[in-house]
């Protein structure tokens, strides 16, 4: 004997919803100006910091339209062949923006090395003028999408983006100066390599837990073997097992179990069990999607059957 209690707590606002619509796509058209100077101001100072700079940009500028796009796609409503909605539309803007940045800064480490091999010169003072307005204008899109990085992955892959920039013009700012007035060509691939590894370090972060996502893995915190355990606690409860945890995107973690109890009570009885166990997973866990299949006597008490974690 079984039944299915599929219980949905859903939080569906979003304190980020108004970022996929018109400020990113400024913020993205932002990016795009820079390039457009960056690429100019590249070519005539022979700067490849600058050059890396306006690509890391043109990237920038992609992704973050991206991010905009998934952003309105994720507001769709579910239907029969999308039932779990198209929220994680924005978990994989955010893997592909992540995997981009990545792959730009490894082609700007072999531009670098190529620099450093054959130092070439550079007019300092243009290479300085066109950094301090990428700054300005990176700092500004950093601002506008600060406070909601929190709320969604695809936005916190939109705002890695934007803050690299902003530490990369800071860094051609250093090196402009250094350039037009000492004359150390060789800085500029350096400040190249210095900012793409800080930008690797801190997105590598994001692709991971987009991954971690898309595998359906167990959300970060929450032990299986701790929630087996305090469930089965319970005077009614036999077996707590088959348990599945996953997010279906950054905010909403869904759970499905198999419960089975100790006597053949009566349906009255069986509902203020399974508030129990609901309350567990949710005060506890955290967890705001709950499926429940309750039994009496349905399963055999092996190990197949009972949640083991390799």
């Amino acid at each position: 004997m079984g039944y299915n209690y599929h219980d949905h707590h859903n939080h569906h606002h979003n304190p980020a919803g108004d970022l996929k619509g018109k400020k990113l796509l400024w913020v993205s058209l932002l990016n795009l100006s820079i390039t457009i100077v960056q690429i100019i101001g590249g070519l005539i100072s022979n700067s490849l910091s600058l050059l890396s700079d306006a690509l890391h940009n043109l990237g920038d500028s992609s992704a973050i339209f991206i991010a905009f796009l998934a952003g309105r796609i994720s507001q769709k409503k579910p239907n029969e062949n999308r039932t779990f909605g198209y929220n994680r539309i924005e978990i994989l803007a955010a893997f592909f923006n992540g995997i981009l940045l990545i792959s730009i800064c490894i082609f700007l480490f072999y531009e670098a090395y190529k620099r450093f091999l054959n130092p070439e010169p550079i007019k300092g003072k243009v290479m300085f003028i066109i950094a301090i307005f990428g700054f300005l204008v990176n700092f500004l899109s950093v601002l506008v999408l600060n406070k909601h990085k929190k709320y969604s992955l695809n936005i916190k892959a939109a705002y890695l983006h934007l803050l690299g920039d902003t530490l990369s013009s800071v860094a051609v700012i250093i090196g402009g100066i250094a350039i037009w007035k000492f004359g150390m060509f060789w800085i500029d691939p350096l400040i190249t390599v210095f900012v793409g590894v800080y930008i690797v370090y801190h997105t590598w972060g994001v692709v991971k837990e987009t991954v971690d996502i898309l595998m359906q893995s167990t959300p970060y915190g929450i032990n299986i073997r701790e929630m087996k355990k305090d469930i089965e606690k319970l005077d009614e409860i036999k077996i707590f097992h088959h348990v599945h945890v996953w997010k279906l995107d950054d905010t909403q973690i869904h759970l499905e179990a198999h419960v089975n109890v100790k006597n053949n009570i009566d349906m009255v009885k069986m509902m203020s069990v399974k508030d129990k166990v609901e309350n567990i997973l949710e005060t506890k866990f955290n967890i705001n999607h709950i499926t429940l299949q309750f039994g009496y006597y349905c399963c055999n008490d092996n190990g197949e059957l009972i949640y083991t974690k390799e």
